[in-house]
């Protein structure tokens, strides 16, 4: 049997990433889904998820492109004076990399988004990060050390293949291309890490080289693609588009397919999520 999970990012951020992903898990494919913990929505997504027990939550864990949990006095040099990290994942990793204070500071930040999540009484299905940030060297380690203490058992790590990516959208070559090669050395690090702490992860992770663009058509040509047996594929979608998010409607659509689910089936694909893989 192979296992297929389909998970959203974002919940938590806003009212209508929410009942979009809501509306994924009842009416479509939608298994999974990452909390944003610090989001302007995160206590009605805890609730959502509170009546949708067949819906595994991760955190989504954020230090770039958001706010924080702590407030920025604890944590000055990862956060502006109202708590925002910085938009530029670039700069954010170079600092997280070669600054000793900043260093210091993320172990805080990470231990109380995961406290946070735990206070929430949510079981911890996962965990990823917002902009995949969290396979960082830097972070990943971090992530590793906090896994007894908050029962850490899946970490994502991006792993696609650009061939076939390629096959179905050949735009974008150059950015696939460099995302292709800096993914995927990323990911051979993580994989020693995370063998070495007794953390799984899923064999392939599809969303990264197609973000934003993770259509019915999309998925229709990837489905028959995948040769393995442990499979995450993840969107972003929403009720609406949004400058932030403007495939939203366009993912919601793919996971709620008729036909995407029909191939998930004939392709002898179990849907599940990692709550029930432990």
């Amino acid at each position: 049997m192979s296992y297929l999970i389909i998970n959203a990012d974002d919940f938590g951020v806003s009212h209508s990433v929410n009942a979009a992903i809501i509306k994924a898990h009842e009416e479509g494919i939608l298994t999974s889904t990452s909390l944003m913990v610090s989001g302007d929505a995160a206590q009605e997504a805890i609730a959502l998820a509170k009546n949708h027990p067949d819906l595994a939550v991760g955190l989504h864990l954020v230090l770039v492109c958001g706010k924080s949990v702590l407030p920025p006095a604890q944590i000055p040099h990862l956060v502006d004076s109202q708590g925002n990290f910085s938009n530029n994942p670039t700069q954010a990793g170079l600092s997280y990399q070669f600054n000793q204070a900043t260093r210091a500071e993320l172990r805080l930040e990470i231990s109380a988004q995961l406290e946070k999540f735990r206070d929430s009484g949510l079981n911890l299905a996962h965990v990823d990060g917002h902009l995949h940030l969290h396979v960082h060297p830097v972070i990943l380690n971090i992530i590793t050390e906090f896994a007894a203490e908050f029962q850490i058992k899946f970490i994502r790590l991006p792993s696609e293949e650009l061939r076939k990516n390629l096959k179905i959208d050949n735009r974008n070559l150059l950015t696939k291309i460099i995302w292709s090669i800096v993914f995927g050395q990323l990911r051979r690090y993580g994989e020693g890490l995370l063998k070495a702490n007794q953390i799984k992860f899923a064999d392939r992770v599809y969303g990264l080289l197609q973000t934003g663009n993770m259509s019915e058509e999309y998925l229709l040509g990837l489905i028959p693609q995948i040769e393995t047996k442990l499979v995450e594929i993840y969107s972003h979608p929403d009720l609406v588009n949004t400058e932030i998010n403007n495939g939203g409607e366009l993912e919601l659509a793919a996971l709620l397919s008729q036909q995407v689910r029909e191939l998930v089936t004939v392709k002898g694909f179990k849907l599940s999520n990692y709550n029930q893989l432990i």
